[in-house]
């Protein structure tokens, strides 16, 4: 198949080997806790990139009208 690549046995005998080390049990609960701090980390990417893009890009920021003011 693929040279040096993974096989499917290969991430069968990676199942087997994660499922014997931490129990099927604490599996779900892992799953859950790194689903949530995948959230908040993307959540906190997207607020930074919102905050760092305003101030460095002035033709996001609204152009001022055109005409005299009285």
């Amino acid at each position: 198949m693929l040279r040096n690549g993974l096989e499917p046995w290969h991430l069968l005998i990676l199942a087997i080997v994660v499922i014997m080390l931490f129990g099927s049990k604490k599996l779900p609960d892992s799953a859950r806790a790194l689903g949530q701090s995948l959230r908040i980390l993307k959540s906190e990417t997207k607020a930074m990139k919102e905050d760092g893009a305003a101030p460095g890009h002035p033709a996001q920021q609204p152009a001022p009208e055109s005409g005299t003011q009285a």
